[in-house]
């Protein structure tokens, strides 16, 4: 089944080139990411991130996702949480400042398989996207359902130095792959694909800062239009072990 998967992240979105119109565009996104460990098995994650285009310059999407995650037998983990999304315009040089609201609950389920020299995680995750209700260009009251998306990330970790035992520099490369289901659904079943590399650095146990590269493909609701996002991340991780503190 993986094989499937895997098969499916690399080779679908391929399969997309014959007719399509590709609009380039340049974003940088900035992160912070707070993971909050309670025990062994419970853990609550937080994260902000500012979205912004360059070339020119403007607002894209501001995020705040949290989801409480559990420990599970073997490798696997299980989350659940709830993102609020705000989406500006997707042209940069658009005279609307309309700023888009949406709660988007999840669920998702971790592996993460530890090799001699890499680490292999497995990321499924479930949405539910609801928007907040527009009417002439305006929001008013209320939000609507839209639809369901289902994602899987595969990611790959390659330390390449480490002190004390305990990796310091780690390579990552992750490939995700988004799907979109529902009623209003008709030529955007395939959502986008995000291929991303970067260098993770790791302080301490607390702190760790990363910088990476993400090529963004995504689909429009016309299936013939799509964006291709060239984006640069900066991302700083902070871990709180409370039960470390009580220990202290």
């Amino acid at each position: 089944m993986k094989k499937i998967i895997l098969l499916t992240v690399l080779l679908f979105p391929k399969l997309l080139l014959a007719q399509k119109n590709i609009e380039k565009q340049q974003l940088i996104w900035y992160g912070y990411y707070n993971t909050l460990k309670f025990n062994e098995k419970w853990s609550l994650l937080s994260e902000i991130q500012e979205r912004q285009f360059y070339n020119p310059t403007a607002q894209h999407q501001l995020v705040f996702r949290s989801y409480l995650e559990r420990k599970l037998i073997g490798n696997w983990n299980a989350s659940a949480g709830v993102t609020y999304f705000l989406q500006n315009p997707n042209n940069p040089e658009s005279e609307s400042n309309l700023t888009v609201p949406e709660l988007r609950p999840d669920l998702g389920f971790n592996n993460k398989q530890k090799l001699s020299f890499i680490t292999i995680n497995h990321r499924y995750k479930a949405e539910a996207r609801f928007f907040h209700d527009v009417k002439n260009g305006k929001l008013v009251d209320g939000f609507r359902f839209s639809n369901f998306r289902f994602r899987y990330q595969l990611g790959l970790d390659f330390p390449l130095w480490k002190k004390k035992e305990k990796e310091k520099i780690i390579l990552k490369l992750k490939d995700e792959i988004m799907f979109n289901v529902g009623s209003k659904i008709v030529k955007n079943t395939f959502d986008q694909n995000r291929v991303y590399l970067a260098l993770n650095y790791k302080f301490n146990d607390s702190y760790a800062i990363e910088m990476g590269c993400m090529d963004w493909f995504q689909q429009q609701k016309t299936g013939v239009d799509f964006y291709n996002r060239d984006i640069l991340r900066f991302s700083v991780f902070h871990t709180i072990d409370l039960k470390k503190k009580e220990n202290d």
